[in-house]
């Protein structure tokens, strides 16, 4: 229980887990994700964390794709519908999500059950739908914070989106959970497969949620559109150096959710008085990076950031990044190389002093630079490259 109960930011209810944990068989925990993004980042990980720990304790996990609900869109936080994903995007992402979740779970068939719930909810009739519909009440659906929110700012809410708390409810009828996981974010959908599973005459699945992982900024919750995540593809370096730059009062918060270290360990390296911050954040940084690759790598990140930044050098190997042009603008070249999502935020990196381009600190957000040989780009103390003409 101790493990489980880690991080969680409620239960519902903890009386009826702690009988299920009693019933001397391995409880099916359900964990949905939709397919609408490519990409995983380290917030996904602190419920796919929590998946792996019940795996770990002898329970089967079944990991839902949402391929279906994904054409909706999950509802949950949002101020505005969400645009509809054609089903080739679907598909492609689908893809990339097992590979990433195979970084924290237990991919062994024994353990994980994957599941796609196009499976079933593509061969409802419209019968099928509106008895579904009669086991909620459109006031328990305006009782969302959301829905309650457009409601109050005349934004509009599109019938469909009602449907999305009932599909996962669902979901879990299908499958018989036992338990299901999600973020704080998913509360009010999980909770509607409580009240939905009961009016099938159906045991109610008993609700973990999480906390929402802070993103690097400190402020927002992790997010790629923020530009504040740590990504599951990200290189160890990368990953390490995103770790080490979050805010020394985030700390608690990562080792908590994305470690197993001890609290009594947790709270010794949190002492600046027993353990310097920068040793802390060094720890943290290396649990994270072994987590997701190895103990190798982790170790080897942590020398590599030693290296450049506590004594000032060069990372070892210099990538090369390749234009099609040369003179080229330097917002271009920030936007190509990568080192900025969108012209805007290039523009905010040259005006914070931020740029260098082969030794020379870039001021102008207008200016063309012209690339002779594999001059160096750098933005800020993390991000470094040679910069190359294709085909030169």
């Amino acid at each position: 229980m101790d493990i489980l109960k880690r991080g969680v930011d409620a239960i519902y209810s903890l009386e009826q887990l702690e009988a299920m944990l009693n019933l001397g068989r391995p409880l099916r925990v359900k964990l949905g994700m939709d397919p609408t993004a490519p990409d995983f980042h380290l917030g996904h990980s602190v419920v796919l964390r929590k998946l792996r720990q019940f795996q770990d304790l002898g329970h089967q996990a079944v990991l839902i794709i949402g391929d279906y609900t994904a054409r909706i869109g999950d509802p949950s936080g949002r101020d505005a519908t969400r645009p509809v994903l054609d089903e080739e995007t679907v598909e492609r992402n689908a893809r990339t999500y097992l590979d990433q979740a195979g970084k924290v779970l237990d991919t062994t068939p024994e353990k994980l059950e994957i599941r796609r719930n196009s499976e079933w909810l593509s061969k409802l009739s419209f019968v099928d739908v509106l008895r579904l519909t009669g086991l909620v009440t459109v006031q328990q659906m305006l009782h969302r914070d959301n829905f309650k929110l457009r409601m109050k700012q005349t934004t509009e809410i599109i019938l469909s989106e009602f449907m999305y708390p009932l599909m996962q409810a669902y979901d879990s009828v299908v499958i018989k959970a036992d338990i299901e996981l999600g973020g704080t974010d998913q509360t009010f959908n999980c909770l509607t497969a409580r009240e939905v599973m009961g009016k099938f005459n159906m045991s109610r699945q008993v609700v973990l949620v999480m906390p929402l992982l802070v993103g690097m900024d400190g402020h927002e919750k992790m997010s790629k559109t923020r530009n504040n995540s740590i990504g599951l593809n990200d290189p160890p370096d990368t990953v390490f150096g995103k770790v080490m730059s979050i805010p020394d009062t985030l700390m608690g918060n990562y080792y908590t959710l994305c470690t197993d270290l001890p609290e009594q360990r947790i709270t010794s390296l949190l002492d600046p008085v027993e353990t310097h911050p920068r040793q802390a954040k060094d720890v943290l940084a290396r649990l994270i990076v072994e987590g997701l690759f190895d103990r190798d790598s982790a170790i080897a990140a942590s020398d590599e950031f030693r290296r450049r930044f506590s004594e000032g050098q060069l990372p070892s190997k210099v990538p090369v990044e390749h234009v099609d042009t040369s003179p080229i603008g330097i917002l271009a070249l920030l936007t190509t190389v990568g080192f900025a999502i969108s012209n805007s935020e290039a523009r905010r990196l040259v005006r914070q002093g931020a740029v260098r381009f082969a030794d020379q600190k870039i001021t102008d957000p207008t200016i063309e630079v012209h690339i002779e040989g594999e001059p160096m780009l750098k933005v800020g103390k993390r991000r470094v490259c040679q910069v190359a003409v294709r085909g030169d």
